[in-house]
């Protein structure tokens, strides 16, 4: 299902409280950016225990029940999980990795609110959650009429909510420090390939693997953390920041001429974070043309070039990823700026050769 219109972790208890109270809804997003943890919270702040039911582990008849002979009839008796008898929050994760079957035993629970002869106490709430089919996740086709018993709310993640939910849940001080420098290391779409991937959720472990090493942690360890959890691009930066961190060695000291480019080949991921950081510096600094430019600007661009040289001395390919275009080709850094930037990059290239 494609999205219309997303919302932020920050506005789903809002969303629930006004929709979950009357219709069952359901919450789309990518893999591990926290919509199972959200219904529950959602569930703990209205004093309803949260029952969930895993869309890929069920069968048919772990909703309808089995048969039970009762003067002469069979009926059919719902399982304990569901039949309570105070009011709850019914989670039905991934309940588009459900075969049809399964999804289809949902229906008159999801409508009626109802199995067999046992209706849900009054009070509660049916919520359900699943990845979409363009995460490279199970997701099997919803049938229109369950797509149409339901309220549909698509998620996106926040690096905002997620910052401000990690202060409150001993997120480790490396991880929030950096993503707040680095909020777009947050999510990254899954890859087609079995790699790991950046999310809150992948953040979440790494920060829970770092208290466990706690301050002894060693390079070497770091980076097998860092790339078990993240996507790559993001655990080489994050294991550059952390490095940073440990030595008080930082993009101004670069930039001021404090410091050079690191050189050794151990330290390359240090010198792609500095990279990136580099960017994201002329990025904000560096004005849209070069007209009526301040005298600071024009230091600036000067400055930036010289570096952009010394960079590529080292590695042309760091250097490269400087000045490289987004994901869906747009330029990043003014239009004049590559073009005076490029006049020195292809004889670097060829000096190297």
């Amino acid at each position: 299902m494609q999205a219309a219109v997303t919302v932020t972790p920050a506005r789903i208890p809002e969303l629930l409280l006004g929709l979950a109270t009357v219709r069952p809804v359901f919450l789309w997003g990518a893999p591990g950016i926290g919509k199972s943890s959200l219904v529950r919270e959602f569930a703990e702040s209205l004093g309803l225990e949260c029952v969930s039911l895993l869309g890929t582990q069920l069968a048919p008849e772990d909703l309808i029940g089995v048969p039970q002979i009762r003067d002469g009839r069979s009926v059919f008796c719902p399982p304990e999980a569901i039949a309570r008898d105070e009011p709850y929050c019914l989670f039905l994760d991934e309940l588009n990795a459900a075969t049809p079957d399964v999804q289809k035993a949902f229906y008159s629970l999801i409508l009626d609110r109802r199995i067999g002869d046992y209706e849900l106490p009054k009070g509660s709430i049916v919520v359900g959650a699943g990845n979409r089919s363009t995460d490279n996740a199970l997701a099997r086709p919803i049938a229109s009429a369950l797509v149409n018993r339901l309220t549909h709310v698509h998620l996106e993640a926040s690096a905002t909510d997620w910052l401000v939910w990690a202060a409150n849940n001993a997120i480790h001080p490396w991880i929030t420090d950096h993503l707040t420098d680095r909020p777009d290391h947050l999510w990254s779409r899954p890859p087609k390939t079995e790699e790991p991937f950046s999310t809150p959720r992948s953040w979440h472990m790494l920060s829970d693997a770092l208290h466990s090493f706690g301050r002894d942690l060693d390079e070497d360890t770091l980076k097998v953390l860092a790339h078990g959890t993240l996507t790559p691009a993001h655990a080489t930066a994050f294991c550059g920041y952390v490095k940073i961190v440990r030595s008080r060695f930082g993009i101004d000291a670069v930039i001021k001429g404090d410091a050079r480019w690191p050189h050794r080949l151990e330290d390359r991921d240090l010198l792609y974070y500095l990279a990136e950081s580099f960017r994201g510096r002329l990025v904000k600094e560096l004005p849209a043309t070069k007209e009526h430019m301040s005298a600071n600007g024009r230091q600036t661009a000067y400055r930036a070039k010289s570096l952009l040289v010394q960079l590529a001395e080292i590695s042309v390919e760091v250097a490269q990823t400087v000045i490289a275009s987004d994901s869906d080709g747009n330029p990043v850094l003014p239009s004049w700026f590559l073009v005076e930037a490029a006049r020195d990059m292809p004889r670097l290239v060829e000096a190297r050769r």
